[in-house]
């Protein structure tokens, strides 16, 4: 068999397909998320804490400096808000796909517990009811 129709076949199985969009979704739902957090979340609980940007909130390290050859350094920061931004994007995220699989459990349950219909009874069960019934006459 061929490479390439060997890896026709494996792209083409369901469970890969499923993948690929699964991660498309994935992928434009979490620029959903930081945007919800970045543009939405974020402002109103910056205006709480006093005009506060997380994105501005760092910890210089080291300043910038020019080296003695003339070169420019730059500073060396951590970027503390952005973590921060970053973290409360991860905790939605994860907060959704938590209530989706419990959705989705949920709905599982519910049709495992629905009561099936009883079996239609057999040509031999029909005809001991119809034996059963003449006897009692």
């Amino acid at each position: 068999m061929s490479i390439v129709k060997e890896f026709k076949e494996f792209a083409m199985k369901g469970n890969v397909m499923d993948m690929a969009i699964g991660i498309i979704i994935g992928a434009a739902f979490g620029k959903i998320v930081a945007s919800l957090v970045g543009d939405v979340i974020m402002p109103p609980i910056g205006l709480l804490l006093g005009n506060v940007n997380f994105t501005d909130i760092v910890i210089n390290l080291k300043d910038a400096y020019k080296g003695a050859d003339g070169v420019d350094h730059p500073a060396v920061i951590m970027k503390i808000g952005t973590f921060i931004q970053t973290f409360i994007d991860f905790l939605i995220i994860a907060f959704v796909i938590f209530m989706m699989i419990k959705g989705i459990n949920g709905l599982k349950k519910k049709k495992e517990e629905a009561p099936a219909a009883p079996a239609a009874p057999t040509k031999e069960e029909v005809l001991l009811t119809e034996i059963r019934d003449l006897l009692k006459k």
